[in-house]
C-alpha cells in the first residue's frame, strides 16, 4: 500500500512526471535535485534518501499529480489531480490576459 513518500517506486515517479508534463529539470528544482538525480532514479539506477523522496513526491503534487494507493480494487498509481474540463477552465484563466509585455513606465 502507498501510504508514505518513502513508497514513490521509479515507475511511478515517472509516470507521474509524465501526467505533469514538466521537464526533470523543473520538478527536480521543485523538489531540491539535479536533473541527473531525478533521471537516475526513475530509471532505478540511483536510489533517494527519505527526505528526498518525499520532496519529490511533494513537487510532483504540487504540479498536479494524486498517487492513488493500493486497495482492494487495485494496485497503486498515479493520475491527474483535475479532470479535463477542470484543466481546460484553468487554462483559460491562465490565458485570459493575453501576453505579458514590458513595461514602458
Amino acid at each position: 500500500m502507498m501510504t508514505t513518500p518513502e513508497d514513490l517506486t521509479p515507475d511511478l515517479a515517472r509516470a507521474a512526471r509524465a501526467l505533469t508534463q514538466v521537464s526533470a529539470r523543473v520538478i527536480g528544482r521543485a523538489a531540491g535535485l539535479e536533473k541527473q538525480q531525478v533521471r537516475a532514479f526513475e530509471k532505478g539506477k540511483e536510489p533517494l534518501a527519505a527526505d528526498q523522496l518525499r520532496h519529490l513526491r511533494r513537487a510532483l503534487e504540487e504540479h498536479g499529480v494524486v498517487f492513488i494507493p493500493d486497495d482492494d480494487q487495485g494496485g497503486c498509481g498515479v493520475r491527474r489531480k483535475f479532470n479535463s474540463s477542470k484543466v481546460r477552465r484553468l487554462e483559460t484563466w491562465e490565458g485570459e490576459g493575453g501576453p505579458a509585455y514590458e513595461d514602458d513606465i
